[in-house]
């Protein structure tokens, strides 16, 4: 391995990936701040739409709950050549590939193809995966680069093992964090908060840990800086590496 992926986290959930030649981004949210659906966005994005420019992939853990596919990330799929998502997102959304676990897609990039697969992930406790819907993760790799995860909504630490399992050698995992809650869900968690974040981090404890999802939504209760004060406690602030909004950063 010898070339760097390169992150710049937009805002929420949304991260723009530069990993062998392509430009990818994880579930496009680019409204201005205000009630979007039944949440409300606290901020605007640290890019617009115009300044990330061209994406050739949309990673799209799941299409139903707006932090995840807000009404201007919708309006950008029709822009996006390839975009990959659970198989229920692939009925709805008429250009998306619905992927099952363990499907793969093989995607042209720079000089090497890029072979993203599709991840075990889980929206919250299983007595409520009715109502919490489909939702998955990915997993990137091209030959020369590093192995990257990206966790999608996920909150279960045994789905990441599962992960782990199938694929040892990740190099930068990616993290939704945040420990989004929905009275709508009876407020049982539906992403990592710190604690998990860093129990799914020790299957890879070697690679790059960069939380995303951590900030711009009311509905996060461990937003950034209640995450960051939490993985200080634990004595693991080395073990993370913390994008400012807006930050672009090579890793790992």
């Amino acid at each position: 391995m010898t070339a760097q992926a390169q992150l710049t986290l937009i805002g929420g959930p949304t991260v723009l990936i530069e990993y062998a030649g392509l430009r990818l981004v994880t579930d496009p949210t680019f409204d201005e701040p205000g009630p979007v659906g039944n949440l409300t966005k606290l901020a605007g994005p640290a890019l617009t739409r115009e300044e990330v420019g061209h994406i050739d992939v949309v990673l799209l853990s799941h299409d139903e709950h707006e932090d995840n596919l807000d009404v201007s990330g919708r309006a950008m799929l029709d822009e996006v050549r390839h975009i990959l998502t659970t198989p229920e997102g692939g009925v709805r959304l008429a250009a998306a590939q619905g992927m099952r676990r363990w499907d793969q897609a093989i995607i042209p990039g720079g000089d090497t193809a890029v072979t993203i697969t599709a991840v075990p992930a889980r929206h919250g406790p299983s007595v409520i995966k009715h109502l919490a819907g489909q939702v998955t993760g990915f997993v990137l790799e091209a030959e020369g680069w590093p192995t990257l995860y990206v966790s999608g909504d996920n909150s279960s630490v045994r789905k990441a093992g599962r992960v782990a399992d199938r694929f040892p050698d990740v190099d930068v995992a990616v993290i939704f964090a945040g420990a989004a809650r929905s009275p709508r869900l009876n407020d049982m968690m539906l992403t990592a908060d710190a604690e998990r974040t860093l129990e799914i981090a020790s299957r890879w404890p070697r690679a790059a840990l960069i939380p995303a999802h951590i900030d711009d939504w009311a509905h996060f209760t461990q937003p950034r800086e209640d995450f960051v004060a939490a993985v200080a406690q634990a004595g693991a602030s080395d073990r993370v590496t913390l994008l400012a909004r807006g930050e672009t950063r090579l890793v790992p």
